[in-house]
């Protein structure tokens, strides 16, 4: 909760879905901003050495398509058929 900047006496005074909430928030923010600034080639370099790094990479790609779906940023792939006709 440091990172919050709750203290204890804070913490013992809000309510438990409150808090509960602020978690998941800050959670939520965490895995949204987790990767910004690297590229998919970036996340392929260092999976080489750590695996593991390409299962949070998924969860970020999925998070940001999530959040640009709710703020109705998502674009729509292009058809084919509109690129040939100009």
């Amino acid at each position: 909760m440091k990172d919050l900047g709750m203290n204890w006496k804070e913490i013992k005074e809000t309510p438990r879905y409150e808090l509960q909430g602020i978690l998941n928030s800050y959670h939520e923010y965490n895995v949204l901003h987790s990767f910004d600034g690297y590229s998919a080639g970036d996340v392929a370099e260092m999976a080489k050495t750590k695996p593991e790094v390409r299962s949070s990479y998924s969860q970020y790609v999925t998070a940001q398509r999530a959040l640009k779906r709710k703020t109705g940023q998502e674009t729509k792939p292009q058809k084919f058929k509109d690129i040939l006709s100009g």
